[in-house]
């Protein structure tokens, strides 16, 4: 038995009256079909062009081990050209990614493909973030940091999103000092039997086609499977809400520089004790 999913409402094209009052506002995930035809990406995006025109770019990557205490955190498992990434990619399954990667940094004319969409949103152009991974390659179910609001656009092949809404938080078996879960639970197939809290939880789910945005609120869980080889592009803005904006701040400067220290200092140890406190905090409101 697995999760009993809602599909994430699916429309054409939408205004910033439309997008404002009907999704930003009551914090509602949706997918956008024909929002970005008119990009120039739309067409020119695949990756025979990010081959030539990002091939000698050095990349970040990650694979699907655990968390390890070496390591900051985020801190990218491995690194290669972007050629030589793409090569992998195309061999066939690989659970290599690219995750929070400002390719527009280095390659700043692909901003010339692409257009900011006028949604009501005050977006952060400095940080035009891309993930790829390759087929069956996941991506931890996880929030953001900062609490942003997120326009995410799908290239290439097609991606699987889950999201859980922040309300159901307490079930989800959050480490502490962490925007992640329990980096035991299986979110393909969930161990209600160790993970009993996960019962209470009701995801939303969709498959996102090259040139679909979809539209993650403040503090929404994610959830990416990448089905075919493809990558993404995330736009963001700051947290609307004051209590998101302040969650995210202190996030930002002070629980990442506390975990980063308490893995230097406790090593295995500290990452043990975060697993262990998830699941006694999740599992201690079962009895509330």
């Amino acid at each position: 038995m697995g999760f009993e999913y809602k599909e994430i409402e699916r429309v054409g094209k939408l205004t910033k009256k439309e997008f404002i009052e009907n999704y930003y506002k009551p914090q509602k995930p949706v997918v956008i079909t024909n929002q970005i035809e008119d990009w120039p990406a739309f067409t020119k995006w695949n990756f025979k062009f990010l081959r030539e025109i990002a091939g000698d770019k050095t990349v970040p990557l990650y694979d699907s081990r655990k968390t390890d205490y070496t390591k900051k955190v985020n801190e990218p498992d491995f690194k290669m050209s972007m050629r030589q990434y793409i090569d992998i990619l195309e061999k066939g399954p690989t659970d290599l990614r690219i995750f929070l990667y400002n390719l527009m940094k280095d390659v700043p004319s692909m901003k010339e493909d692409m257009k900011w969409p006028d949604l009501g949103l005050r977006l952060l152009k400095n940080l035009p973030l891309v993930f790829f991974g390759g087929e069956n390659a996941k991506v931890f179910m996880h929030y953001d940091i900062d609490f942003p609001n997120i326009l995410h656009f799908h290239f290439a092949g097609q991606k699987q999103c889950v999201l859980v809404d922040p309300q159901e938080t307490k079930y989800m078996y959050r480490l502490p000092y962490s925007w992640i879960c329990n980096e035991d639970i299986d979110f393909d197939n969930p161990d209600f039997e160790k993970f009993p809290a996960l019962k209470h939880v009701k995801p939303y789910i969709t498959t996102l086609q090259h040139g679909e945005m979809l539209y993650m609120p403040e503090g929404w869980w994610h959830y990416m499977k990448y089905l075919t080889p493809g990558f993404s592009l995330s736009l963001r803005s700051l947290a609307g809400r004051p209590s998101n904006l302040i969650k995210g701040l202190t996030n930002v400067a002070f629980n990442r520089y506390f975990d980063n220290w308490m893995r230097k200092y406790k090593g295995q140890a500290w990452l043990d004790y975060k697993d262990k406190e998830a699941i006694r905090r999740t599992n201690a409101t079962l009895k509330i």
